[in-house]
């Protein structure tokens, strides 16, 4: 099927899915695992880390597909947004496991929130420094005398990381500028390198129309530095859990496993069904269009797969890596993500270890070995 011609797909049940997908997203407290609903299933809150879109589509569809309730388990999933901080929420008690990116989660822990990584599912960064080829930045050197986009927040690390490692001064040699969740001030040339995210941002560029040629952005049309490529990446979307509960309550660290075998399954739906896992993002409230989700699922793929070691596994070098950036890294303000170095409690493999073991017996493919992304067609607007 052409991705150009998909829309119709996304207006299947739109309001239904979701209403289903979204039922019960309050901030009222998360359910204890004793309690069930009548059904005879557990109710379990988790806390997305933006709107509904395909960067959670594993999650989406382990909805869909009643892979939690195959698990005994009645999940909802909270979308954020806003001032909502997904392990902010964990910690307080409002949910029971949320979506959060590794160093968030991290300065999250070392101001006292009981959290842990249970399952890494992002196994690369996604986050790229985007320029037009006309302001020749082939390399991180070239940033100096540069007007530089960065989110901040949080996200600014990757870039200061390797700002610092190619020997610039990001107060002296370059021009720091905050940049939008949007990339209208990289459009107009207000910024000549600017963050995105490859599901997202570089897909916001590439929908928008090329006034030199009437025609949509081509990536030939970029220079882009991609930290993972570069060894600057720091560990993304991975879900973290309750670290108190993992100690003491039996019930939570078998729900743990449940959860995570099927949010895995989910993910492998995603990479094997990319075009109808699109138009369930959608259908399930998305606010952005179909070619755009179909991208996004395919991007959010190729940060994923392959897993080697298998879907949501930890990989000690990776987490080291992040750790360390964490540690050392100096932002605009002098200030780095942590100050020490996480616990033992800060992520565990325990459960996913668990929950790949019976994956496996069931003959689910959770390394993806064989992955190969598509091809997807952006149309303008990303409708």
């Amino acid at each position: 099927m052409k991705h150009s011609t998909r829309r119709a797909l996304a207006l299947v049940a739109a309001a239904a899915a979701a209403a289903a997908l979204l039922a019960g997203c309050s901030s009222t407290p998360a359910s204890s695992t004793k309690a069930t609903t009548k059904a005879g299933l557990t109710p379990v809150k988790i806390q997305l880390q933006w709107a509904v879109q395909a960067q959670f589509a594993g999650y989406v569809e382990a909805v869909k597909q009643g892979y939690y309730k195959d698990e005994g388990l009645d999940v909802t999933l909270v979308p954020a947004g806003g001032d909502i901080v997904p392990q902010t929420q964990l910690a307080n008690g409002a949910v029971d496991y949320a979506i959060a990116w590794a160093p968030k989660a991290l300065a999250s822990r070392e101001q006292g929130a009981a959290i842990t990584d249970v399952a890494q599912i992002f196994q690369r960064s996604g986050t790229l420094q985007i320029s037009f080829k006309d302001n020749d930045i082939s390399s991180v050197k070239d940033l100096g005398g540069k007007t530089v986009g960065s989110w901040g927040g949080g996200n600014e690390f990757e870039l200061y990381a390797a700002m610092s490692k190619a020997g610039l001064d990001p107060a002296k040699d370059v021009t720091i500028v905050q940049q939008g969740f949007d990339m209208n001030a990289f459009l107009s040339g207000d910024i000549k390198a600017a963050q995105a995210m490859t599901y997202n941002e570089l897909a916001q560029v590439l929908e928008s129309t090329n006034p030199k040629t009437g025609k949509l952005y081509t990536l030939d049309d970029l220079n882009i530095l991609n930290w993972s490529d570069l060894g600057f990446g720091m560990y993304q979307d991975g879900l973290w859990a309750d670290t108190d509960k993992l100690k003491n309550d039996k019930a939570y660290q078998k729900q743990t496993t449940k959860v995570i075998e099927a949010t895995l399954k989910g993910w492998v739906y995603a990479r094997d069904h990319i075009d109808q896992t699109a138009a369930d993002v959608v259908a399930a409230g998305s606010q952005l269009g179909l070619s755009h989700q179909t991208w996004q699922t395919n991007e959010v793929d190729k940060l994923i797969w392959p897993s080697p070691d298998g879907i949501g596994k930890i990989d000690t070098k990776l987490w080291n890596q992040t750790v360390d950036i964490a540690l050392h890294t100096k932002n605009g303000s002098g200030a780095t993500v942590i100050t020490t170095k996480p616990d033992k409690d800060a992520y565990t493999n325990t459960y996913v270890d668990e929950a790949l073991a019976e994956l496996k017996k069931q003959g689910v493919d959770v390394t993806g070995e064989n992955f190969k992304p598509e091809t997807v067609t952006l149309q303008p607007g990303g409708k």
